[in-house]
Order: C-alpha cells, then structure tokens, then sequence
C-alpha cells in the first residue's frame, strides 16, 4: 500500500536528516575527544606552521633543502594523524580504557620523536642515520628506539577497532580501512633502512661539521635528488612514498565518507549506510592496491616519478578494480532504494544493498 504525500515526505526528511548525520558523525561526537592526543595534535600544528615560517628567515640548508622542512613535513603529519585517532577513540565503545592507555602511550613517544626532529632543525644537524657520539645525538637517537613501541600501540588499537561498531556502517568502514592502511603506512617505514641497504658515508650538515650517516632514505642512490617539499628521490626508489600514502590513508577516507553523507542528503538512493560503506569499501581496496603498487616500485629502486609499464599497470587494475566495484554498487543501490516518482508516492524498496 502506498504511503500518503504527508507521510512519504515525513519519511524523506527523515532519510535527509540520517544522511546528513552520517557525514557529521565523523566531526562530532558526545563524548570528550581523547586529551593528550588532542593536545599533541594541535601543538604538532603549531610546529608545523612555526616551520613553514621560518624558512623564509632561516637560510641554512642540509641536502640541499631548509633543515625546517623535516619539521614541518613531521609536524604536519603528526597534526592530522593525532588528531585523527583523537577523534576515533572518543567514539569506542568497548575496551575504552585499554584504548586510551594505548592512546596515551601513543601520543607520549610521538610528542619525544616530534621534539627531538625539531630539536636537531634548530641545531642545524642530522637526525635520522646520524651515527655521532656527541650527548645531543645520543638523545636524539634514543627518542628514535621507541618508534616500534609506537607501531605496535597504534596496531593495538586497530585490532581494538575490528571489534566494535563506530557510527553507521559507513563511519564503521572508514575507521577499519583507515587504521588498516595507517598502520600499513607505518609498517612501511620499517623498511626505509633494510630496502635502502647500510651506506656509511660522511655529509656535511648545515653548520659547515661533518657527520658520519649510516643509510639512507632512497633505494639505488641513498640521499637522491629530492623532489620539492617532499624530499623523495628523484634518482631511485623511496620507501616514504609508500609510507605517506598508507598513513594518510584514513584522512582521504573520512574527506570521501563526509562527501557521500551530505550527497546522500540529496539523492535518495545514497541514503542507505549500508550503500556508503560499500563504497567506502571499493574505494579502500583501489587505494590499498595504490600504496602496494608505490611499495613494489620502491623495491625495485624506480623513482615515483619515473614509473615504469609495469608500474603503470598497477596503478591502472587498482583505479579499475575500485572503479568497477563503485559502479556495481551503485547501480544495485539505484535499484534497489526507494524513489519519489511524480505524484510525491513512496515505491517501497527492493532488498538492501549488501
């Protein structure tokens, strides 16, 4: 039987209203955002800004490039992630406390690794691969020993995260793909030195002293020719592209599934969650056959700016695949949700998007 035009309107806002909410859940929430992570979000902000500002005033150079640009690159990074997890363990529901411990821990061995890269920018020396003996290196280095410890909170709390429902299922999969891919991002890193291969050799930092490195960032050629602002070989592979891609991986999640909750407010066929975290899904898999492609080419010591054909096919079936999988659910979302046709009825729904 069909629905008044009082009712199916009545039902229509309704519908408009979950959609809406659905994009607002990923930035609002009723309970207080997780202190410490929000506090070292911000003040990673603030260094990442105080960074960019100052290389205008400061001309001292290390590789080539402003020894404040390490700073802003890990401040920005810091900024967006921490805030990030800020946000997600404020809507957990279960293990909340072990999630906030694991938070905590987080948050104090990411505000020592922050310190002491902008420490050793203010000094105007190394601070990855430095090999010095001097007191300040030796801090430096020993802040550096706790970035497993770091890796291993971060994957705690996404195994946490596989067990619980966090907003719709939309929000849901946005938070499981994302901490997935965050924490790919950072396994990633691991491999910065161990793909490199050890290189020792002697550079000259930004003060005119030599200092002994031992590795390096690029694969093939250790220090490369880095690209602007990202600093990633131009000469050689670069375990920090894959890196990079994966740990922003959840930023790009939580901009598409805002997008699709307040398209959804005006497309009724979008307003099923279940249609969203599909989506959400699709566009996961496209993104993690990206960051496997970026890591393979960094392997291989090609530079992500030279990629090969066999790069580019892998680029391609990642972008095809994701593409493929939105259109079905699309066109199965479009069939099977409800529609306003001409006289303002409901024609009730066929089964759910799975």
């Amino acid at each position: 039987m069909n629905k008044t035009p009082a009712a199916a309107r009545h039902r229509s806002a309704s519908l408009t209203e979950q959609a809406a909410a659905s994009g607002l859940a990923l930035t609002q929430g009723g309970r207080r955002w997780h202190r410490p992570l929000l506090v070292l979000g911000i003040a990673c902000g603030v260094v990442a800004l105080a960074s960019l500002a100052a290389i205008p005033f400061d001309d001292r150079l290390i590789n080539g490039e402003s020894v404040w640009i390490k700073a802003f690159k890990f401040g920005f990074s810091f900024a967006t992630y921490c805030l990030s997890l800020a946000w997600l363990l404020s809507h957990m529901t279960k293990l909340r406390r072990t999630g906030w411990a694991f938070g905590t821990l987080f948050a104090v061995i990411s505000a020592a690794e922050v310190g002491v890269i902008v420490a050793a920018a203010a000094m105007g020396t190394y601070s990855h691969f430095n090999t010095s003996e001097d007191p300040f290196n030796q801090v430096v280095q020993l802040a550096f020993q706790f970035v497993p410890v770091m890796f291993m909170a971060n994957l705690v709390i996404a195994v946490i995260v596989l067990f619980q429902r966090i907003g719709d299922k939309a929000v849901t999969a946005v938070v499981r793909w994302g901490l997935l891919l965050s924490t790919l991002g950072m396994f990633a890193a691991f491999f910065i030195v161990t793909v490199g291969g050890q290189g020792e050799r002697t550079a000259v930092d930004a003060n005119g002293d030599e200092v002994v490195l031992n590795a390096g960032h690029g694969v093939g050629d250790l220090d490369g020719n880095g690209m602007f602002l990202t600093g990633w070989s131009t000469t050689g592979g670069d375990m920090r592209v894959p890196h990079f891609i994966g740990l922003h991986g959840i930023h790009v999640l939580i901009g598409v599934a805002m997008l699709l909750g307040f398209v959804a407010a005006r497309r009724a066929w979008m307003r099923d969650e279940r249609f969203r975290a599909a989506i959400v899904r699709w566009l996961s898999v496209g993104y993690l056959g990206v960051f496997a492609t970026t890591a393979v080419q960094a392997v291989r010591g090609q530079s992500f700016v030279a990629p090969d054909a066999a790069t580019l096919a892998g680029f391609a079936a990642s972008v095809l695949v994701a593409a493929a999988g939105i259109a079905l659910t699309v066109r199965k979302a479009r069939k099977a949700n409800p529609v306003l046709d001409g006289s303002h009825e409901v024609i009730e729904p066929a089964l759910p998007v799975r």
